[in-house]
């Protein structure tokens, strides 16, 4: 599942996302969602979460929700 909704993305919830430093490359990190910052229902680019470890990033798949 991609991270385009943000129904589809839950707190909690195990998701691959793209840093903004890394949005060329496309290297993803790994990491489990403490907070959802995107407001609107659907992002294009994926929906922007903040992670337990303080990482901002935009969900590029969702590995396993919680």
């Amino acid at each position: 599942m991609d991270g385009r909704k943000r129904e589809d993305v839950s707190i909690g919830a195990y998701v691959a996302i793209v840093l903004k430093k890394n949005q060329r490359s496309g290297e993803l990190t790994e990491g489990d969602v403490k907070r959802i910052l995107t407001k609107s229902s659907f992002h294009p680019h994926g929906i922007k979460v903040l992670l337990e470890d303080g990482q901002v990033g935009r969900v590029k798949e969702i590995l396993e929700d919680n």
